[in-house]
C-alpha cells in the first residue's frame, strides 16, 4: 500500500488547502473495524453510507452513528431509505413505508366522489407525502442518521422495473407537487433532500446496476418531462443524483460524466447550486465510458472533473467468506489521492460546503421522544392510511 493514503502525509502535502473530502463509502458490518476507522479518519473521505447489513436494531444503529460522529463529527452518515422497496431499516419500530407510486394512485383517484370534491385526493395525497417524509427522516435522525437519498424523481414511463414503483407518477407536474411536499416533511426533521435519477431514469429498460442504459430521445422531450420537476424544484432541492444513463442525442457520455448534462444543462440552464452527487461507482453501468470499463478511481475522477461533488462507491467493504481482509477501499482511496497530486482533479471549496450543507439541522429527538411526539404520531397515521 502506497504511503500517500496515509491522513497525515496527505494533510502535509495540502496544509491548509485541503478543503474537500468527496468520498462517501461504506462499512462492513455492526460497529467499525480497524480497517474502517483508518478509512473514515482519510482526508479524502466524507461520509458513510449504510446498508441493511450495519443494521441489528435501534440501540446498535445510534451506538454505531455515535461511534462515526466521534471520529469525526463532519462525517456525512446516508442511507437509502425511500420507502417501498427500498429501505434499509423495516424492524425494531422503524415504520414500514409504503412505496411512492401509492401516493400517486392516491392523487388520481376520482372513484365515488362528487363533482365539486374533485382534487380533494390530490389535496390527501400532498398531505400524506408530507407526513411521509416527516416519518422517514424524524426516525433516521433519532438514530443519528443525517441523510437520506430521496425522493425519487423519475417518471412512471411503465418500462423501467428498477424504477418503477419508486416513482409517485406519470405526470411530471404530480412528481413536482408529491416530491416538493414529500421534501417538506424531510425539512421539518431537519433532514436534506436528494432528487434522483438525473435528468430521468425512468424510460430506460435496462437495469444501470449490470448494464449501460441508452435513452434515445431527443433532449426536448427529455427536457419537457423528465427534466420539468428539476426544473420545477431547484430552489428546493439540495443535492441530485445523476442517472447512470447515456442519451446519445444529448451526449455520449453518460450524464455523472457529461460536462453537458451537468454543468451546461442542470448547473447553468436550470440553475441548481446544490450538492451533485454520483449514484455508485460499483455499478456496472457507472464506470463504462467510451466502450472501456474503467478503475474506480479512473471513474471517479471523471466524474468529478464533470461536476459532481460526492463520490458515492458502495459494497467494496464486504469481506467474502475465506478472506482476511478486503483493501478495495484502500486502493481506491490511495489512487484516488495520486490522481489528485498529479493534478488529474482538483480540490474544490464550494463542493466541501455543498456536501456539509447536507449534514442533519438542529436537534433530534431521541427515539423515546419522538414515540411520545403528537406530530410524529399524526404524521405516522397518514403515513400508513390513503384515507383521511
Amino acid at each position: 500500500m502506497k504511503n500517500i493514503s496515509k491522513p497525515v502525509a496527505l494533510k502535509k502535502r495540502f496544509k491548509d488547502a485541503f478543503v474537500h473530502s468527496p468520498v462517501l463509502l461504506d462499512i462492513h458490518g455492526l460497529t467499525l473495524s480497524r480497517d474502517d476507522r483508518r478509512r473514515l479518519l482519510h482526508p479524502l473521505t466524507g461520509g458513510v453510507i449504510l446498508f441493511a447489513r450495519n443494521w441489528k436494531d435501534k440501540k446498535q444503529l445510534t451506538l454505531l452513528c455515535e461511534e462515526i460522529k466521534a471520529l469525526r463529527a463532519e462525517l456525512l452518515i446516508c442511507v437509502d431509505h425511500e420507502g417501498g422497496r427500498v429501505q434499509r431499516f423495516k424492524t425494531d419500530g422503524f415504520t414500514h413505508l409504503p412505496p411512492m407510486l401509492e401516493l400517486g394512485e392516491q392523487w388520481s383517484q376520482r372513484k365515488g366522489l362528487a363533482h365539486q370534491d374533485e382534487g380533494l385526493s390530490a389535496l390527501q395525497a400532498t398531505n400524506r407525502a408530507t407526513a411521509m417524509g416527516f416519518v422517514m427522516a424524524s426516525e433516521l435522525r433519532a438514530c443519528g442518521v443525517d441523510f437520506s437519498f430521496a425522493p425519487v424523481l423519475d417518471l412512471d414511463h411503465g418500462r423501467s422495473d428498477v424504477i418503477f414503483d419508486r416513482a409517485f407518477h406519470r405526470d411530471p407536474r404530480v412528481v413536482t407537487l408529491l416530491a416538493k411536499s414529500f421534501m417538506q416533511g424531510m425539512l421539518q426533521a431537519g433532514m436534506a433532500n436528494c432528487g434522483k435519477h438525473f435528468p430521468g431514469h425512468g424510460f430506460v429498460q435496462a437495469d444501470s446496476h449490470t448494464e449501460l442504459p441508452f435513452d434515445h430521445r431527443k433532449l426536448s422531450e427529455i427536457m419537457k418531462e423528465d427534466v420539468l420537476p428539476y426544473m420545477a424544484l431547484g430552489s428546493s432541492l439540495m443535492s441530485v443524483m445523476p442517472a447512470h444513463v447515456i442519451y446519445p442525442e444529448v451526449d455520449s457520455r453518460q450524464t455523472g460524466f457529461s460536462k453537458r448534462w451537468l454543468q451546461h444543462i442542470l448547473r447553468e440552464q436550470l440553475g441548481f447550486t446544490g450538492a451533485i452527487i454520483s449514484d455508485d461507482l460499483s455499478m456496472q453501468g457507472a464506470r463504462e465510458l467510451e466502450g472501456q470499463v474503467l478503475s474506480y478511481a479512473k471513474a471517479a475522477v471523471e466524474a468529478l472533473n464533470a461536476g459532481c461533488d460526492l463520490l458515492l462507491l458502495c459494497n467494496q467493504s464486504v469481506i467474502k467468506a475465506g478472506e482476511k481482509s478486503n483493501d478495495l477501499l484502500d486502493v481506491f482511496l490511495d489512487e484516488l489521492a495520486e490522481a489528485l497530486i498529479k493534478g488529474k482533479w482538483q480540490l474544490s471549496e464550494r463542493s466541501e460546503y455543498r456536501r456539509r450543507a447536507l449534514l442533519a439541522q438542529g436537534p433530534a429527538m431521541t427515539w423515546q421522544d419522538l414515540m411520545r411526539d403528537p406530530r410524529y404520531q399524526q404524521a405516522l397515521h397518514m403515513s400508513l392510511n390513503a384515507s383521511p
